[in-house]
């Protein structure tokens, strides 16, 4: 299993816990909010490059649940790591 399909299942468990949620809308933001605060910014680029490189969300191994890759998309601004200035 390579780094990719680690995180898909990681981004799949996190997209089961908020799909119980009574309304979709709430899902795609919980998603993206846990995405947004609990994993390191490499994380987030990679998964970000995965869907840009894959917009079906689908790996050769692993796919993205069709709510995370919703919340991906939608959030994919918000999910983007600021990128800092070292001067």
């Amino acid at each position: 299993m390579n780094n990719i399909d680690h995180l898909i299942r990681l981004a799949n468990r996190i997209g089961a816990f908020f799909e119980a949620m009574p309304r979709h809308d709430e899902a795609i933001e919980g998603i993206a909010n846990h995405i947004h605060k609990f994993w390191e910014p490499r994380m987030r680029i990679a998964m970000l490059a995965f869907i840009k490189a894959r917009p079906d969300g689908q790996s050769d191994e692993a796919g993205l649940d069709a709510i995370v890759l919703e919340s991906l998309l939608k959030n994919r601004e918000r999910l983007t790591p600021k990128q800092t200035s070292t001067h």
